[in-house]
Parts: structure tokens; sequence; C-alpha cells
């Protein structure tokens, strides 16, 4: 089974923009879950411009399913989060001012860095997983740091989806093949949507999570949450 985990963040962008509680990241915690979605992700970053700190506190008591943060493995991420206990934390190369995230870890590179947090957030109770693009090098990097997941940068499937969806899906094939064969579990996540993410979950069976936010939240704007989530719950079916 393939587990959803809705990617919050945008709920919270809305809400800044206007100031106050409106629309509430507490309420649509509540209701994602109450809708079937098996996971509730967030991604802070320092300049809190969509979730906050404190959001990431108010909202740990409400999750019922599963709660997976997202973020770069600087001094007071990991302080917060080893203090929040999450199910799952996520490894991100973000800079501190980027967008949205765009790569994934060289594994190698920062091999001994990685190697140091993921045993911290071990230590702590805490599954890890590392955003990595399909790259079968950085996945055996990725073993060599010893993270429970790998997060696959989909991106690019999705990019390459409308055009040729067999040659898309096939880096990430072999690279969860890969991970498969060296006991690491796969999740994914970044532009996956309604049109491209059941090919994805029939073509890498062993999914463990998908995680979606924009998409998710933008099909919400016309559709409502509630079908939404059901519409991407069939999708991984």
């Amino acid at each position: 089974m393939t587990r959803l985990s809705v990617n919050i963040n945008k709920i919270a962008t809305l809400r800044n923009s206007r100031g106050g509680h409106v629309p509430s990241v507490k309420t649509a915690t509540i209701k994602c879950q109450e809708f079937g979605a098996q996971g509730i992700t967030v991604h802070p970053r320092p300049d809190e411009r969509h979730i906050t700190r404190k959001d990431v506190y108010e909202i740990k008591p409400l999750i019922t399913t599963e709660f997976n943060i997202e973020g770069y493995p600087g001094e007071d991420f990991l302080r917060m989060v080893t203090e929040v206990q999450p199910d799952q934390v996520t490894l991100v190369p973000d800079s501190e001012t980027q967008l949205t995230s765009d790569h994934g870890w060289n594994t190698w590179e920062h091999l001994g860095f990685l190697k140091d947090v993921i045993l911290r957030l071990k230590q702590s109770g805490i599954r890890t997983s590392i955003f990595v693009d399909p790259d079968e090098r950085m996945v055996e990097g990725a073993a060599e740091i010893k993270t429970d997941r790998i997060e696959l940068y989909t991106e690019p499937y999705a990019t390459l989806y409308p055009i040729d969806r067999n040659k898309a899906i096939e880096p990430f094939v072999r690279a969860a093949k890969l991970a498969d064969s060296l006991g690491i579990d796969i999740n994914a996540g970044h532009d996956l949507s309604l049109e491209n993410l059941n090919f994805m979950y029939h073509k890498i069976p062993n999914l463990k999570e998908v995680s979606i936010g924009h998409a998710l939240i933008a099909d919400a704007l016309y559709l409502g949450l509630e079908i939404t989530i059901q519409k991407y719950l069939e999708c991984l079916k």
C-alpha cells in the first residue's frame, strides 16, 4: 500500500498572505485526515513564508496518522524535530531563500554530514528519509548514509510525462529497484498530480509514500478538499 501524505504548506501560504488565522492550518490538518489522507507533511523554512515553527508544534497533537517534517538539517531545524518527534523527517538540500525544492542531495559529497544527522535522528526514534534525484549513484550513497528511506524528486518525471511517459519513468524505476535491493524504502514527491500519479504507482509498486501539496491544494479549489483527496487515493489503487 502506498500512503498519501498531504503537504499543507499552501494552506499556510494563503493564510500568511492576509494575516490572521484563515484558512486554518489546524483545521486543514484535521480535515485532510478525516477525508482519508494517511499522513500530513509540512516543510517549515527559516523565513516562515508558509508553515511556521508555531504551526509545527500546534498541529502535532492533531495528527492521528503520520507526521512528516521536511527541511534542511540546520541546528534550529534539528532541535525542533527532536522536540516535536514526528514519525518521519525528510532531509532536503534547500538553501534558506529557495522558492521550492528543485534537486536532491549529492549523497557522496555530503556523506559525513548526512551520516551524523541521520544517526542523531535515529537516536531520537525518528524515521529518516533523504531527498534524492533518480540517480543510481546517489541511491548508493544513501545506502552508505544508512537512511531508512529515500524520497525520489519527481519534477523531471512530471515535466516529461505529457511528452513520453515511459521515458519519463525509466530512471525512477531503476533507482527504485536499486534502493529496494539495498534495503532502502522509497517515497516520492514534487509535482505529482492526478494526471501522472497512477502511472508512477503502477510502475513503482513498492512506493511507501507520496507527498503531494501544490497540485492537490490547487485541485481542491475546484473540486473541494474531500473529493480531491479521494481522487488522489483512487490513483493509488
